[in-house]
Parts: structure tokens; sequence; C-alpha cells
């Protein structure tokens, strides 16, 4: 048995025991496995733009290469600026980017596609 069991995820209790794969609190009832927490560790993963600059909320980036954008005929052209990034843990097919582009609206982009200003 194990000393250093980490605490309750849900009452951050410290009397936490193993219960064969799982873990369980005594206090709260709650039990969960080990794996779990390992994967909530790793979920605030770093987002890099096209050069390789971490971005953060509320940054502003430029696109660095032409976008078609289904429904207009210019689509969003190379050098256009974004402000006001959102990032996204789970965006559709890569996109992990939320944000609105003059004369476009609201949508979503690839972090591969712009650079930080």
């Amino acid at each position: 048995m194990s000393d250093n069991l980490p605490p309750c995820p849900e009452c951050s209790g410290t009397f936490t025991y193993e219960m064969g794969v799982l873990l369980v609190c005594p206090e709260c009832g709650h039990e969960w496995s080990p794996s779990d927490e390992l994967a909530d560790g790793n979920a605030a993963k770093v987002i890099k733009d096209a050069v390789g600059n971490v971005l953060a909320d509320g940054d502003t980036v430029t696109v660095v290469k032409s976008l078609k954008v289904k429904g207009s005929p210019t689509g969003i052209k190379a050098g256009t600026k974004v402000r006001n990034i959102r990032l996204v843990a789970d965006g559709v097919d890569g996109h992990d980017i939320d944000c609105k582009i003059d004369g476009f609206g609201a949508m979503q982009l690839k972090s591969s596609v712009v650079k930080k200003v």
C-alpha cells in the first residue's frame, strides 16, 4: 500500500485508499481510476502557432495563408488579423481556435495557419 496517494478530486479528502485498481474516498464515496487522474493532468495541452509561439486566450494572430470559406466567393486572405482568440480543446477536425473575423463572423481556425502578432 502506498502512503502518497492523491487526494480526492471531488472533496479534496486526504484519506483515500486503494481498492483493486480504483482509488476510493471514504469521506464522500467517490471512486476513480489513477489513470483518469493522469489524463486530466495532461488535458491542458499547449497550443502553438505555425511558427512555434505558444498561444493563449485573448491573443491577436495573423492568418499566414489564404483560406477558402464555404459560401464566400473570396475567402480569408493571408495577412488578415484576428483579435481576441479563444483556445478550445475539443474543436472539430483539429480546429483549436474560436474567433470572430470581420466580414465572416464566428468560425474556428487551426493553429497551424496563424501566427501570433
